[in-house]
């Protein structure tokens, strides 16, 4: 009786420890990169392993009571352990994010913001498409080696470089154009200090705010990164084809929600798509459908006029919002809504309940968009984020210091 008692308590406190175990990782760390999450659940294995199950073996004769009340305790142990490793791993995986400050170049170019801003409305006067550019180009250079400038690197003859993947052929050059400028300008005053990475994470911000979108803060101190290979882009960057489920998969890889998610897709409030994006849609959705059955008629009518199946101009292009094209507001919300989102991938964000609640909010609080754009957008600024020695500050956005 009093043996089984002990080991009804075991059994009591090793299901704690589990679920102790589960709920501290999906609370704290739901908005972390995949390897800290894998880094963790192996230490988590480790220690279930090795932990100090030698007092529940058989072995040497030992009295009962103390046997099964170390037992007993084991867990107790094992939890005291894991907390200190969670804690240490937080501490380590966090650094980079942490070392990111607000007024990190206040002292070696305290007019970088002025600068910045200037080089933004000069090159706005002169492309207006230039501010969708410069945010896809962001969110391409921080899906494949984190937010570290390595989608400005051009190639050479030993190293195909991330620009030059298939997927990012269809980038605008007035994107990279307006980094290269915004370098020079900086460059000018503060020559050697400011990285590309920072560069290209405040310019988006100012082309946002300078088409009617929310100012939010940037915090800074990147370093740009040594890396920039064509063969890392495809696996990393969510494509136009992917069903929710995908999407979700591939954006919790670099340490973002299903929030994150709905909320960085209202960057298709403003800019273009190629034809080639939704051509799936249209002509060869399925084996049994030729066209997408989602496609409103009169709208599936209008893509097919603008992209004939046979077409072979690789420059014709769609808005995503038809109605402000060039304007950063919350119209894509309510294109969404009334049923004429131009990718698979928009088209899937109503798949979910929780995500079509989310679509009609933002579809009626412009306001409330741009509140989480902001915060969603400082998430994804953070990204893989490179640091010290980690990284260096480029001389030319376009190629690797020497």
């Amino acid at each position: 009786m009093f043996v089984g008692s002990y080991f009804s308590i075991l059994l009591i406190l090793r299901f704690c420890f589990f679920l102790f175990t589960f709920l501290f990782f999906l609370f704290f760390f739901r908005s972390s990169p995949t390897e800290m999450k894998l880094y963790i659940l192996e230490e988590c294995i480790v220690i279930l392993v090795h932990s100090k199950l030698k007092w529940c073996a058989k072995g040497p004769a030992r009295p009962r009571f103390a046997h099964e009340l170390r037992c007993a305790m084991a867990p107790v142990r094992e939890i005291l352990v894991m907390v200190s490793l969670l804690k240490a791993s937080l501490a380590v995986f966090s650094a980079a994010a942490d070392k990111l400050e607000l007024g990190y170049y206040s002292e070696t170019c305290p007019n970088l913001e002025e600068i910045l801003a200037t080089s933004a409305k000069l090159k706005l006067a002169e492309a207006p498409t230039t501010p969708a550019a410069v945010v896809r180009l962001l969110f391409h250079d921080c899906f494949i080696e984190g937010c570290d400038a390595s989608i400005m690197i051009t190639s050479t003859p030993d190293n195909l470089a991330e620009r030059d993947a298939e997927v990012n052929r269809d980038l605008a050059g007035d994107g990279f154009d307006a980094v290269v400028r915004a370098k020079a300008a900086v460059e000018a005053e503060c020559p050697g200090v400011v990285s590309c990475a920072d560069i290209l994470v405040i310019i988006a911000r100012n082309f946002i705010e300078l088409t009617g979108g929310p100012s939010y803060p940037v915090l800074k101190g990147r370093k740009d990164g040594f890396i920039s290979e064509a063969a890392r882009v495809q696996d990393n960057l969510p494509g136009s084809t992917l069903n929710l489920h995908q999407l979700l998969r591939n954006f919790k890889s670099k340490g973002l929600d299903m929030e994150d998610l709905v909320v960085l897709s209202g960057a298709h409030t403003f800019g273009f798509a190629h034809c080639k994006q939704f051509h799936k849609r249209l002509y060869n959705f399925s084996r049994d459908r030729a066209m997408d059955p989602r496609l409103p008629p009169v709208f599936a009518s209008s893509l097919k006029a603008a992209c004939p199946e046979r077409g072979d101009d690789p420059g014709l292009v769609l808005p995503f919002d038809p109605s402000t094209p060039f304007a950063f507001d919350n119209s894509y919300y309510k294109t969404l809504v009334a049923g004429n989102a131009l990718l698979i991938s928009d088209e899937t964000l109503l798949a979910k309940r929780k995500t079509r609640e989310m679509i009609r909010e933002f579809a009626r609080d412009e306001q409330k968009f741009y509140q989480e754009f902001g915060a969603a957008m400082q998430r994804l600024s953070s990204v893989g984020v490179k640091v010290g020695s980690d990284g260096d500050v480029r001389r030319d956005c376009t190629a690797f210091n020497r």
